[in-house]
């Protein structure tokens, strides 16, 4: 396995220098001896001139978040991160990796670039929008999901030697891990176990660890892993809303009752208390049943006014 190794190249503009004025002396002793007519001037004129150009070959600009791999002649001798202008053997071949932070979304295509006959670029590569996979979660019902990746290379050896494509390696690793987590989970549950919908937190950072693991190995660090969209699949949104409508009816309906009931509990002690009137069991019964209907009711209902004796 390769480590990332650093290295420290010169500076280029010393070198620069140093070159130009290597051309300039190398013409004027060619120039010199062609007119004295001595051929060694001439030799070691051109000499010079073919050294100065062969060192032209090995200065390199280095942008901000920008790298340089450098091989000779297939060993690898180190990388550079540093921003600036340096000058390394002429025979190195120089690899340019960028650092910068990037984003994937999952379902994605690219589509690469082509070229004519002359290697002229006809049509750039260009990426689709992503689209949702349709995944089983753990209790087996069908679920459109997609995630959106935020991620960078962190050891250039890695992603250069270790993997064969780094950028398609970490989309196929991303959408794999995000499949495995979707089915480990279900869509919705009660409060006692995580869920997509309701543990969003949770499960974000679940899908982030899980596919660093899987981009150890390619020198690539994980920043942030999102959902992007989540839903039922088409074929079950009809009955899921239907059975999630029902559990809020539900729901609702249950917080009615225990507020009702506690309402009726606190009448019939404030009746007791203040003395305002005796009940027998029959007509707290009685009266527990129309408060709560009209309590509970769904509408409004419609009052009965009693104009005979409490037991008429």
């Amino acid at each position: 396995m390769h480590s990332e190794k650093t290295y420290r190249p010169m500076s280029g503009w010393p070198v620069l220098a140093g070159v130009l004025g290597t051309l300039f002396g190398g013409s004027a002793l060619f120039v010199y001896g062609i007119n004295v007519g001595n051929p060694f001037p001439i030799i070691g004129g051109i000499a010079t001139t073919v050294a100065a150009v062969i060192s032209l070959f090995g200065f390199m600009a280095i942008a901000p978040n920008q790298s340089r791999v450098l091989l000779l002649f297939g060993s690898y001798k180190g990388s550079v991160k540093e921003s600036g202008f340096y000058w390394v053997i002429p025979f190195y071949s120089k690899k340019k990796l960028s650092l910068r932070v990037r984003n994937f979304e999952t379902g994605s295509t690219t589509t690469p670039e082509k070229k004519n006959e002359a290697g002229q670029v006809v049509t750039p590569s260009s990426r689709s929008g992503g689209r949702p996979s349709k995944v089983n979660d753990s209790d087996g019902n069908p679920v459109d999901i997609s995630a959106v990746v935020v991620w960078r290379v962190v050891d250039t050896a890695e992603v250069l030697f270790e993997v064969d494509d780094y950028e398609n390696f970490m989309e196929v690793q991303s959408e794999a891990a995000l499949r495995v987590l979707a089915s480990r989970h279900p869509y919705d549950s009660d409060d006692s176990t995580i869920s997509l919908r309701g543990n969003p937190v949770e499960v974000c950072e679940q899908l982030k660890k899980d596919i660093q693991e899987r981009l150890d190995k390619a020198g690539i660090e994980v920043i942030e892993a999102r959902l992007s969209h989540l839903a039922y699949a088409p074929e079950i949104a009809a009955a899921m809303l239907q059975r999630q409508q029902a559990q809020a009816v539900v729901a609702a309906r249950t917080k009615i009752v225990e507020g009702a009931v506690g309402m009726v509990d606190m009448a019939l002690q404030h009746l007791e208390k203040d003395g305002i009137v005796e009940l027998d069991e029959d007509r707290k019964a009685t009266m527990v049943s129309n408060l709560l209907v009209v309590l509970c009711s769904g509408g409004h209902t419609q009052p009965v006014v009693n104009t005979g004796t409490l037991h008429n």
